[in-house]
């Protein structure tokens, strides 16, 4: 007799406590081997394909490609093992060993608590059920219980069927009542598209009178793009910045025309091409060396500055899906060759949507090139929750005294903003100027690492 387990979407860190499903990889009736991907999921941090851990037959998938599922709801079933490897206690050999591939929070090495066993009979020579007169498919869904008719909408005081904070703040920020909504996922769960449909038919609704309103509130021809995604998630984090971290910038002009000279060089050499940002990532990592005030971050709770002993180096990539900020690790042992390797491949991954959430996380300082956008100075957000961002501008020639008269140089606009917690003006001022120095005279940077 086999067993039908059933796979529930996993946790995929930082967090995250939804994915949208984007493209099905196995359909009802295949057989999937175990650790085989199986749906192809984007969540506010990155596509990702996300394994079963289970070997068998698919009985049943749970969602269409669009749909919205929050973590923990059932994404497939599967038809597992034979009547020689159902175990005394009534494990299948595959759910007793478990696959031995771990997601965050979901580990399956051992079997998870609760999880819904139901029992199906098939017979190895047409698939179909053991049980009944008449035949079944040869993937028979596992029965689920009737959904009620008509249910009347819970009462303010009794439970309401939603288990993600940000469904819960979406409904809280728009005015929408959770316990006048009937649930569209699996039990009646409220999910975001529920939320999110209660908002258009009160935008679409006749309103009863016209009535006076500010210019800011009513437009019933407005588009409304809901935050969601990358785009949601780059929200939520500058939102929580600006909240948090009480942050100042300074900024400065240097004269990057030896930096361009020396990077001409190098290229020149017959070596492999050395990037800007590559440059300008070592100096961000001889910087922190002498300034390890900036590469930190504020435990609040704990009421402590936390300084960390590497560099973590994240970069902002503007892709299709938007702005991400995928991160180097360990920037602060790499040469120029390396940091232009490992900054091409993300920035490769970042515009075809496959960096990994490990990829997009775990950043110390921020390096923000908006000089390609063709502007001179900005003042950057911080990535929540590091403690700095240097932004560098457009290079250009400009008007420059140099060496006593005056020329036409390569001039760069560079800004630092800082988390006042963290230092004083004094310690952000002698970063930057130190990045300046590095900028106009690569020697510096030589002769201090």
């Amino acid at each position: 007799m086999a067993q039908v387990l059933e796979f529930k979407l996993p946790d995929l860190g930082e967090g995250l406590t939804e994915a949208e499903i984007v493209r099905w990889l196995v359909a009802v009736g295949d057989v999937v081997a175990v650790d085989q991907p199986v749906v192809e999921v984007e969540t506010a941090k990155a596509m990702v394909e996300v394994p079963c851990p289970y070997g068998g037959v698919v009985t049943a998938r749970y969602g269409e490609e669009g749909t919205e599922l929050p973590v923990g709801a059932p994404l497939i079933t599967v038809a597992v093992g034979s009547p020689d490897s159902v175990g005394p206690a009534g494990e299948t050999a595959a759910e007793a060993e478990g696959s031995g591939n771990v997601l965050v929070g979901y580990g399956t090495q051992a079997p998870a608590r609760r999880r819904r066993r139901v029992r199906a009979q098939l017979t190895a020579a047409n698939g179909t059920a053991a049980t009944g007169t008449a035949p079944a498919a040869p993937a028979p869904a596992p029965p689920r219980a009737p959904a009620p008719v008509a249910p009347e909408p819970p009462a303010p005081s009794g439970p309401v069927p939603v288990i993600s904070p940000l469904v819960r703040k979406l409904a809280r920020d728009n005015g929408v009542e959770l316990h006048a909504l009937r649930g569209t996922g699996p039990d009646g769960l409220i999910l975001r598209a529920d939320v999110e449909a209660a908002l258009r038919a009160e935008a679409t609704a006749p309103a009863p009178a016209p009535v006076p309103a500010p210019t800011t509130t009513a437009h019933p021809e407005a588009t409304r793009i809901p935050l969601k995604g990358v785009r949601g998630a780059v929200a939520e984090k500058l939102s929580r910045s600006r909240r948090e971290i009480p942050d100042a910038t300074c900024w400065v002009d240097a004269d990057a025309t030896e930096l361009l000279r020396a990077r001409a060089a190098m290229n020149a050499a017959g070596a492999p091409k050395i990037s800007l940002v590559a440059l300008l990532a070592r100096i961000c990592a001889a910087a922190l060396a002498r300034f390890p005030e900036l590469n930190s971050y504020v435990d609040t709770e704990a009421r402590e500055v936390v300084r960390l002993p590497g560099v973590h180096l994240g970069f902002a990539a503007q892709t299709e899906r938007g702005l991400v900020v995928p991160v180097v690790r360990d920037a602060h042992t790499r040469d120029a060759e390396s940091l232009t390797a490992e900054f091409a491949r993300l920035t490769e991954a970042a515009r075809a949507g496959r960096l990994t959430p490990g990829e997009l996380t775990g950043g110390t300082f921020t390096l923000n090139n908006y000089g390609v956008f063709g502007v001179d100075g900005s003042t950057p957000i911080i990535n929540h929750p590091e403690a700095a961002m240097l932004g560098v501008g457009r290079i250009v020639p400009k008007p420059w005294v140099h060496e006593g008269e005056l020329a036409v140089r390569q001039v760069v606009q560079l800004s630092l903003t800082f988390d006042h917690r963290v230092c004083d003006g004094g310690t952000a001022g002698g970063f930057l100027r130190y990045v300046a120095d590095c900028v106009e005279q690569p020697a510096v940077l030589l002769r201090t690492v």
